[in-house]
């Protein structure tokens, strides 16, 4: 089955064994992505999230309702091809690091960020050898090339799976040390995503919320729990610091 079918015409879901991975069919053909590669992914937990996917597809497939499957397509016929970019996009979020600029005024939203943030910086310096600093204000504070090197390794070291997963959780937070906290079991997701909205928060308390912006938030967090989720089913033995 090759890219993404119209309508579903598969009466089966199953999960199989296949190589070093597993494999999703659909009435014992398998699944290919858009790119026509069979959709093989490392983990047997995985590949389950995916078959729930298309098991759960009645009438017409909506690909906007199958994250997992969507992440796998990516893994499999664009991070791969590019991992070295990958990695060195996702590391650069170390240079400008959300928990890294802080607010000047007012006091309130300071001593939020300084209670939420400081202890994850302490968290970086202490399990990952990245001493990290904070500054006040937008101007750009240059971190330490080693600091931003120890960042580096743990990327490094996640296959094209991984990093598929782990590129949301950067990218939706703005934030490579909370999506590391959040793989290495230091936060949990939903943690990590009230941690990265302490500014949007604030302003919310301040001036009411917005029912758009409101809505697109929640998009953001759904897929922000939706990649942790998966970055936990690619590596199950992954230990925890």
């Amino acid at each position: 089955m090759s890219g993404w079918a119209s309508k579903r015409f598969w009466t089966e879901v199953a999960v199989v064994p296949e190589g070093d991975g597993f494999a999703v069919t659909l009435d014992g053909r398998p699944v290919r992505t858009p790119g026509k590669a069979r959709l093989v992914v490392p983990t047997r937990a995985f590949a389950e999230e995916v078959a729930r996917e298309w098991a759960a597809q009645e009438g017409q497939v909506d690909p906007v309702t199958m994250p997992a499957t969507r992440l796998a397509n990516a893994a499999i016929d664009k991070v791969s091809a590019s991992r070295p970019e990958v990695v060195e996009m996702l590391s650069a979020f170390g240079a400008s690091d959300l928990l890294c600029y802080r607010a000047e005024a007012p006091e309130r939203l300071v001593a939020r960020q300084r209670a939420g943030w400081d202890p994850l910086l302490a968290w970086s310096a202490e399990a990952l050898g990245a001493d990290l600093c904070a500054v006040q204000g937008v101007m750009p504070v240059a971190q330490a090339e080693a600091d931003l090197a120890r960042l580096r390794e743990p990327v490094e070291a996640m296959d094209a799976f991984e990093l598929a997963a782990f590129h949301d959780l950067v990218s939706l937070s703005g934030s490579l040390v909370l999506a590391l906290a959040v793989v290495e079991g230091r936060l949990s997701a939903e943690e990590a995503w009230r941690l990265s909205r302490l500014d949007e928060d604030f302003q919310i308390e301040e001036w009411g919320e917005d029912e758009e912006a409101a809505e697109a938030a929640e998009l953001r967090r759904t897929a922000f729990l939706d990649a942790a989720r998966f970055h936990a089913r690619l590596t199950p033995r992954r230990p925890r610091v």
